[in-house]
């Protein structure tokens, strides 16, 4: 009796054990990743707050982190000598609030705990000294400079990339943060400063640029124009859509009106040309319709959050839900329309449930720019020892291809013309070949305000365009009439020129 009760513990006991040993496995393997990306682990970073940590440096060789020795309990001070202006995409490094940004995503490489940095840096252990690693970003630092000054103080966010390879190149959000205020060895200091930039207006803590989403307006129109080629239900030249002052989309008696109340109409081209809203609103009501319009939104990367390497990314939005078809025998009811097309004519224009970071405006520019391939976007170009040699280089990856690359060059064509004869003639450069789309996305609010933007994409004439760059510029209470065409394009060509020496 008693040899069968300590068999029933010892049963009991090695189930534990089993579960205890399967328990710790899975968290120490399987949520190890997710748990080290957690914003609100700060223990990684607390256990390396007083480590040797490797410096972070643009494309151009301009140090933007770096760790400088000094007196105290910590022997190392995290400095960022440009202040706010590489702080959402390089973050910060804080005893009490932890990490954010590349500081955070890249902690092991910047410590030295990686297996390439650690095995490169055996003979330095005679030496007594830690291994580290140092980061060289995608970034330049010229553009990023031209992309602060070009915003000033309006609320807004710049993206600029290579289409080819996703690198970025530049990306500033307005209001911004010193990052040294966080990494401070002052605990009373850091959080008095953390409080006041929570609580403070326009929330700067936060990258915009692929943190926070907005109607995008009249720049999803090219992802619009991508379903009608690739679907077939259009070609630049056909169907010629009539001229009017806008569309009354079935099902409803509410049109959507043109800008300014305007007369538009024609082939896509010319509608691209002047952003014409009731012909892309028909388009898609009665010609593309839900299944081919959601298809290619999430073909270039909608509803999904993008692979990028700076943590906190966000999935822009395209709604989904259009409701059963309408069977009529109705004349006043053409075929193919669904209980919710009233609402898949402003999609199709930018409005409605259609939300969008910066960022995946960038890639949609990128992908009529890049023959209909979307890359992958990064910001680490490297990581290299203390030595200088490269230890890790990322190669680019394609993550999308919403488009054939016929359909591509089409609107490309269409883009270039429209920079040259149409709404983004403001982002010209002279020597250079630019394509854009510009955007005036109305917040339906009660005293009309509107987000501006302009996507564009710039090279050298005959040759594949070599930057992207997309453009927000925020609803202005002040300036409630702003459009893309006049505040967003004019920051365009200030970038491209900046980029290209012109």
């Amino acid at each position: 009796m008693i040899d069968r009760s300590i068999r029933h513990v010892a049963i009991v006991l090695m189930a534990c054990f089993v579960l205890l040993f399967v328990q710790l496995n899975r968290v120490q393997v399987f949520d190890a990743e997710a748990l080290r990306e957690n914003p609100n682990n700060t223990r990684t970073i607390q256990r390396d707050f007083g480590r040797n940590r490797g410096s972070i440096f643009t494309s151009d060789g301009e140090v933007v982190a770096r760790s400088d020795e000094v007196s105290g309990p910590f022997e190392r001070l995290r400095v960022y000598p440009h202040d706010d202006l590489y702080a959402h995409t390089v973050g910060y490094l804080s005893f009490n609030i932890g990490a954010e940004g590349i500081e955070r995503s890249f902690n092991d490489e910047l410590v030295g705990r990686t297996p390439s940095l650690q095995l490169t840096g055996i003979s330095d252990l005679l030496a007594n000294t830690l291994p580290t690693g140092n980061l060289v970003l995608t970034l330049d630092h010229e553009l990023q400079l031209a992309a602060r000054d070009a915003l000033g103080d309006r609320r807004g966010s710049i993206v600029a990339l290579d289409p080819s390879t996703g690198a970025v190149r530049a990306m500033w959000s307005w209001p911004s943060f010193d990052p040294n205020r966080l990494s401070s060895h002052d605990g009373v200091a850091v959080n008095a400063s953390f409080s006041e930039l929570i609580n403070a207006d326009g929330n700067p803590l936060r990258a915009s640029t692929h943190r926070d989403v907005y109607f995008p307006g009249s720049t999803f129109k090219l992802v619009t124009a991508s379903a009608a080629l690739e679907s077939g239900a259009a070609t630049l030249s056909s169907p010629v859509f009539a001229v009017g002052n806008g569309y009354t989309p079935p099902l409803t008696s509410r049109p959507i009106a043109n800008f300014a109340n305007s007369a538009c109409g024609g082939d896509l081209q010319e509608m691209i040309r002047v952003s014409c809203n009731g012909g892309f609103a028909q388009l898609a009501a009665e010609l593309v319709g839900p299944s081919a319009l959601i298809e290619e939104a999430q073909s270039f990367g909608f509803n999904l959050v993008p692979p990028f390497d700076v943590p906190g990314a966000v999935a822009s939005s395209f709604p989904t839900d259009y409701g059963a078809q309408v069977r009529s025998p109705s004349v006043e009811i053409p075929a193919g329309v669904f209980e919710n097309t009233p609402l898949l004519a402003q999609a199709a224009i930018g409005q409605n449930d259609v939300a969008a970071t910066p960022l995946q405006m960038a890639l949609v520019a990128a992908a009529v720019a890049n023959d209909g391939q979307i890359m992958q976007p990064f910001v680490v170009q490297e990581v290299r020892n203390v030595r200088g040699d490269a230890v890790s280089t990322p190669n680019p990856r394609a993550w999308l291809n919403p488009l054939g690359s016929s359909n591509a060059n089409d609107l490309r064509a269409a883009m270039i013309n429209s920079a040259r004869n149409g709404t983004g003639n403001r982002a010209l450069v002279p020597g250079l070949e630019i394509g854009t789309k510009t955007g005036t996305a109305q917040l339906g609010t009660e005293t009309p305000r509107s987000h501006a933007w302009t996507i564009a994409f710039a090279g050298q004439p005959g040759e594949d365009p070599e930057l992207v760059i997309a453009v927000l510029i925020e609803a202005d209470p002040e300036n409630p009439d702003q459009t893309g065409g006049q505040v967003a394009a004019p920051i365009v060509a200030d970038l491209i020129a900046t980029y290209f020496g012109s």
